[in-house]
């Protein structure tokens, strides 16, 4: 099962968009809303309502996308949509007036909007608001964001999106800024940026620290697509935008990354029989369901604490090793439509199992309901993946960039097995369950792949039968 940072359709709550009263009182701007603490713009997908369109409260007005998740913004007020001021694709910065919503359906706009006109604009100071036409370059080829102004400057240069694609970023979550794009010109002539058009592209993804360099990546390559035959009866499925963003994730992860993978076979029988044991007291006392990922959990972030090399990443150069101060643990959990998304338990080495359990529960409820936030998909160190739940015993996941290791945990079986005691060898029945890790071999060798991944089976095997959480 291949796991990645997934993205999500997300109703932002109506307390999240700000509303200002303008002239009338009858009239509000609704702004772009703040989504996340590294979220800074985000491009709009598709306007729901139209001018003239009467408005319910908490309907949806517009969706937007951003890198993490696809969000539906709805109107906190009811009445009329009469002045949309952006249109589908452009880029809108968090904190921009997107609309003017009027309580009375007659109303006009009494004053201009704040936010400029690309026409009014000039060219020495673009305003950060502005939309700016690129018809030499057709941007919904990319599934990369790009602010109005590179493109504005990508259509002076002549760069093509695949030239454009291939710019290394040192804006947040590796966007192309202004800077990037204007230290990229004077070298451009001296690379190679155009590839044909069966080749693609496979970048070093971005860790969260200071760039040194910009330009081209470094570690850019061109790979070959293979020549594919469409027969008479076969059906050609466009991909959506989702499942865009996988493919180009589990491409790029394979490239940066030389993935290995470990396999142990672990005991799990005291797990198992303690679950057993305390589930229904559990759930009568704390009011949650306890199943086996919160379990799972408590034994990598105690693992983790043992092997620390583990919770690291390897920056954009490829030469500096950031070790993780928090152990933030990322979770697969399945969507309605059959894609995974990555939640992520904040700190959990620093949580008990009850505290652990409801944020499992919680996360995983709203992850079905499509009610995650940016934050909550983003900011983790390690990931866990259950491949038991679809049945299989084992698996080989591929790592979550930039993270550098990733746990598989395979169904619980019960087989036969020989079992030490004082009077001699019996054969009994036990639980046994497959882990399998695959791990960054630049930075985590066999040694400490390996032993890290015996250390999470040992915790798993040693659970304490007695203990009453």
């Amino acid at each position: 099962m291949n796991t990645h940072n997934l993205i999500c359709v997300v109703p932002i709550f109506p307390y999240f968009c700000v509303l200002h009263y303008l002239t009338t009182m009858a009239q509000f701007e609704l702004t772009m809303p703040k989504m996340g603490e590294s979220v800074a713009e985000a491009t709009i997908i598709k306007w729901t309502k139209n001018e003239g369109d009467s408005i319910k409260i908490d309907e949806t007005v517009l969706e937007i996308a951003t890198d993490k998740v696809d969000s539906e913004i709805p109107s906190p007020f009811e009445g009329t949509l009469i002045k949309k001021l952006f249109n589908e694709n452009d880029v809108v910065q968090v904190g921009a007036v997107i609309a003017i919503i009027s309580s009375d359906a007659n109303a006009s706009v009494a004053e201009t909007p704040k936010t400029v006109a690309p026409s009014q604009q000039t060219a020495s100071t673009p305003p950060p608001f502005s939309v700016v036409e690129t018809p030499a370059v057709d941007f919904s080829n990319s599934d990369k964001f790009y602010s109005p102004l590179v493109k504005s400057i990508a259509k002076e240069e002549g760069i093509s999106l695949t030239e454009l694609d291939l710019i290394k970023g040192t804006g947040q979550e590796g966007r192309v800024t202004k800077a990037d794009i204007l230290a990229y010109l004077p070298n451009r002539n001296k690379q190679t940026t155009t590839p044909v058009a069966e080749e693609i592209k496979v970048a070093t993804p971005t860790a969260s620290v200071s760039k040194s360099t910009v330009g081209v990546p470094d570690h850019t390559v061109l790979v070959q697509r293979p020549a594919v035959s469409v027969g008479g009866g076969d059906e050609i499925i466009e991909m959506d935008r989702m499942r865009k963003i996988i493919a180009d994730n589990m491409v790029m992860s394979k490239h940066v990354s030389p993935h290995v993978t470990s396999f142990v076979e672990a005991d799990v029988t005291n797990l198992v029989q303690w679950r057993d044991r305390v589930k229904k007291d559990f759930e009568k006392r704390e009011g949650e369901k306890i199943t086996f990922t919160p379990l799972f959990i408590e034994c990598v972030a105690k693992a983790i604490k043992d092997f620390p090399m583990i919770n690291v990443s390897v920056d954009q150069t490829g030469t500096k090793i950031i070790k993780r101060k928090n152990i933030n643990i990322g979770m697969a959990a399945a969507l309605p439509t059959g894609n995974l998304i990555v939640p992520v338990i904040k700190n959990a080495d620093q949580k008990n199992l009850v505290g652990i359990t409801k944020n499992v529960n919680d996360l995983a409820i709203r992850a079905r309901a499509n009610k995650l936030t940016p934050d909550e998909i983003q900011g983790g160190t390690f990931t866990l993946t259950n491949v038991g739940g679809f049945g299989n015993v084992m698996g080989t996941p591929i790592i979550l960039q930039p993270q550098v290791a990733i746990l598989a945990v395979g169904t619980i079986k019960k087989k036969p097995a020989v079992i030490e005691t004082p009077q001699g060898d019996v054969i009994a029945i036990r639980h046994f369950m497959f882990l399998s890790l695959s791990y960054d071999h630049r930075v985590v060798d066999g040694s400490l792949g390996g032993s890290f991944l015996r250390k999470v089976a040992d915790y798993m095997e040693n659970w304490d039968i007695t203990r009453n959480d």
